[in-house]
């Protein structure tokens, strides 16, 4: 089983609940928007590292930010049909900037078949969203992270 480790940020604007989505990278995502933003995560092997740990490690990795400090809240584990499982933690981004996002790179085949290997960012942009309209824009797997946020948010 593969296991990933998430922080999604919220802050209030306007009244307004936002969330931090960061639009993912290389060939295959480039000309997508709806379904095509994530929640800055990453994989993790529970045997060797704290889902939280984790889940600000990657933050960092993919944004070259860092995250708001502690308190995190765990919001819960949300399977993928794939079998793949993310724990999310949720914090108050209220302090954090996005004016020099630094993001990390992978490397894939590409084009396909052509024996050639190219380097992608694995975020290409990093947005501040109000929560209503994030969930069309995040992928399916992640969609009832935002619902859990919006369910905390509401018991306050």
């Amino acid at each position: 089983m593969i296991h990933s480790a998430g922080l999604l940020l919220y802050r209030l604007d306007r009244d307004e609940v936002e969330v931090l989505i960061a639009h993912m990278g290389g060939p295959y995502w480039s000309g997508k928007e709806a379904g095509a933003w994530s929640i800055p995560k990453g994989e993790y092997d529970p045997d060797a590292e704290a889902a939280q740990d984790a889940a600000v490690r990657e933050f960092r990795e993919e944004l070259g930010i860092d995250p708001p400090p502690p308190p995190y809240a765990e919001i819960g584990t949300f399977p993928y049909s794939s079998g793949k499982r993310v724990t999310v933690f949720v914090a108050d981004g209220s302090g954090v900037s996005l004016d020099d996002p630094v993001f990390g790179e992978f490397e894939m085949e590409w084009p396909p078949r052509s024996g050639k290997t190219q380097t992608f960012a694995e975020v290409d942009r990093v947005e501040w969203v109000p929560l209503e309209d994030a969930r069309d824009r995040m992928v399916k797997g992640q969609r009832p992270a935002l619902d859990a946020l919006r369910t905390a948010i509401a018991a306050l």
